[in-house]
């Protein structure tokens, strides 16, 4: 079954260096779907490697769950997130793109 389109929760403000959790889910696709988290139209890294040019990241991203996950958000994580679902079966679904505003 392909997906549905997903369910996005992104706050739309946040203090700096507090912790903020956006999620997406969706339900409908059969195997579960799983999930790549983009901000400004540019997908995210899931992992986070030291001695990448990217050091500076300061989220983690889960697939499986659909959660991104900011330790500490700070001003450069402003911006336009939107996630996408796919589990290779028909088109991939994207939620509607939210703001978050640190």
């Amino acid at each position: 079954v392909a997906p549905a389109t997903p369910v996005c929760e992104v706050p739309s403000s946040a203090m700096t260096g507090t912790v903020v959790e956006l999620s997406c889910k969706e339900t409908e696709g059969s195997p579960p779907s799983e999930f790549q988290w983009y901000k400004n139209g540019i997908a995210l890294l899931e992992k986070t490697g030291a001695g990448s040019a990217r050091a500076n990241i300061t989220y983690t991203m889960n697939k499986k769950s659909g959660i991104l996950l900011f330790n500490t958000v700070t001003k450069n994580d402003t911006g336009e997130y939107f996630c996408e679902a796919s589990n290779g079966i028909g088109s991939s679904q994207k939620c509607s793109v939210k703001r978050m505003q640190v």
